[in-house]
């Protein structure tokens, strides 16, 4: 029950709630990396979701207009703005509209360029059956100081054992793992 209406259902009522005051704190920042830099306020790239259906994944831009993601021998060009937002997750807020479309949930896996779904096993690719979070177990346990094998059998583990209680549980370990800024990287390494 909670998997397949009440998860959706609390992801919808939330989202709308914290768009009402977050939408001008949502606009100061645009403007801000408008006036910071060069290019969109909004970064826009397709990920993996659910059942391996692609979607595009919204973020406030924390990098420079030219940053090469996939130059992996060059480090991110973050912007001063850029370094804030991330530092803070509040580069995560335009992702209350991907909710909303249905492409994601508060919790869940966190979605990840398409590219890596390629190189899943079975098993790994078991973390593309439920909704990709904007949080999730792999986060609040230790967010990018895990490897990448640690975090897909968390997210694994997240799916075996979804409920309610867990999700609570995910939210208050994330936001004190914001507050602490644990696990906070802003390496090309990190997903």
């Amino acid at each position: 029950m909670y998997k397949k209406f009440a998860k959706r259902f609390l992801d919808i009522v939330f989202a709308l709630i914290l768009l009402i005051p977050l939408l001008p704190i949502m606009i100061v920042i645009a403007i801000a990396i408008k006036l910071d830099s060069k290019g969109p306020a909004i970064f826009k790239q397709i990920r993996s979701g659910k059942n391996n259906k692609d979607f595009m994944l919204y973020k406030f831009r924390s990098m420079s207009a030219n940053n090469d993601f996939y130059d992996k021998s060059k480090e991110d060009q973050l912007t001063k703005v850029g370094r804030i937002i991330r530092k803070t997750s509040l580069d995560e807020l335009p992702q209350l509209f991907n909710i909303l479309k249905g492409e994601m949930s508060f919790i869940g896996p966190r979605p990840w360029v398409v590219d890596y779904a390629n190189y899943f096993t079975k098993e790994q690719m078991r973390r593309l059956e439920v909704l990709p979070g904007i949080t999730g177990l792999a986060q609040c346990s230790g967010r990018n100081n895990l490897t990448i094998i640690d975090r897909i059998n968390l997210d694994i583990e997240y799916i075996d054992n979804m409920s309610l209680l867990m999700d609570i549980k995910i939210v208050f370990k994330t936001i004190i793992g914001i507050l602490k800024r644990e696990g906070f990287s802003n390496s090309k390494s990190a997903i």
